[in-house]
């Protein structure tokens, strides 16, 4: 998905004066579902746009984008895809990421 549609729905999500979360990968190791610079925005009323990589990795990028949405504060999220394949999504790459989450909202 193009990064133009991320960023006009955090455009749009601030002139509704609305907190969303940016998600960027910033680095990549091994094989991994998407490279470094892939971004997501996290909206809590209105979904996700976009994607890392989705399953359980991209699960707890969402979980954290919640908090960061709550307290303002970013982190950085370690999506590691090295354990070995699980029953629920049978899709694992074998590499890390790292996931920069931080709050975009309008300030007054």
């Amino acid at each position: 998905m193009p990064d133009a549609k991320v960023y006009e729905a955090a455009l749009r999500a601030a002139r509704e004066g609305r907190c969303v979360a940016l998600a960027t990968v910033v680095r990549t190791k091994g094989s991994v579902p998407r490279h470094a610079g892939s971004r997501m925005l996290i909206d809590p009323e209105h979904g996700l746009v976009g994607t890392i990589g989705g399953g359980c990795g991209e699960a707890d990028v969402i979980e954290a984008a919640r908090e960061v949405v709550q307290d303002g504060e970013p982190r950085l999220v370690r999506v590691e895809l090295l354990d070995a394949i699980d029953t629920w999504s049978q899709a694992v790459c074998g590499g890390v990421m790292d996931v920069f989450v931080e709050a975009v909202r309008v300030r007054a």
